[in-house]
């Protein structure tokens, strides 16, 4: 639904490089929220070592990774900020352009999200955006158990359908359940540099944008 109450979707990550499953992820999540999903680089990531590719190259590839693909948009928010990635410091800075009552919601990965107790004022997220897990089980991540804290933050947050999303600006978790892409940006970067096969974990035309320009040691 894309009026009063549209439901504005943030899908941060690396995507180092954007691969399918990455694109898969925002595609299922746009279908199944009726909303659209800004996929959104971090410049300097501060969980995780420094990218293999510069952020004008990875907001390049995701830019030619969904062109021509309806509701699904690059945001370049935090490339545009000097410092560390934070989420808490880019949700701050969206609340002050939009204001506290819009629907505001996170697309994460099962994984990611049972990381959250290790994010920046991560508890201070709740009352800032939505989360909307992406994973292929339940409420426990894909198996993986979530830390007590975490536990404890997302009781009685559980949101039953996307409705629930846009009726209030933060503060709740959806969980959807989908495949997902078994390879990893990781695995994407450590195939080309061995010189194994890896074009078709990516888009093609994010596969020719990364053998033009030389990253992670193509050929």
């Amino acid at each position: 639904m894309r009026g009063p109450r549209a439901l504005r979707v943030l899908y941060g990550g690396t995507f180092d490089p954007v691969h399918l499953g990455h694109v898969a992820v925002a595609r299922a999540a746009r279908d199944a929220l009726d909303a659209t999903v800004a996929l959104m680089p971090a410049a300097d990531p501060p969980h995780r070592a420094p990218p293999g590719a510069g952020a004008a190259d990875r907001a390049a590839m995701l830019a030619l990774a969904i062109e021509g693909e309806p509701g699904l948009e690059v945001d370049r928010r935090e490339l545009e900020r000097d410092g560390r990635s934070w989420t808490v410091d880019t949700l701050h800075a969206l609340r002050a352009a939009i204001g506290g009552d819009a629907p505001v919601a996170l697309l994460v990965g099962a994984d990611s999200f049972a990381a959250l107790p290790t994010w920046k004022s991560w508890e201070a997220l709740f009352g800032l955006a939505h989360f909307v897990v992406a994973g292929r089980g339940g409420l426990a991540g894909d198996g993986e158990p979530l830390p007590p804290a975490l536990l404890a933050a997302i009781a009685g947050r559980a949101a039953a359908s996307p409705d629930e999303l846009r009726s209030a600006p933060a503060g709740r978790v959806l969980y959807l359940r989908q495949p997902l892409f078994p390879h990893s940006a990781s695995e994407v970067r450590a195939r080309i540099a061995a010189g194994l096969p890896w074009e078709a974990l990516v888009p093609p035309p994010v596969a020719a944008y990364i053998r033009r320009h030389r990253l992670y040691g193509a050929a």
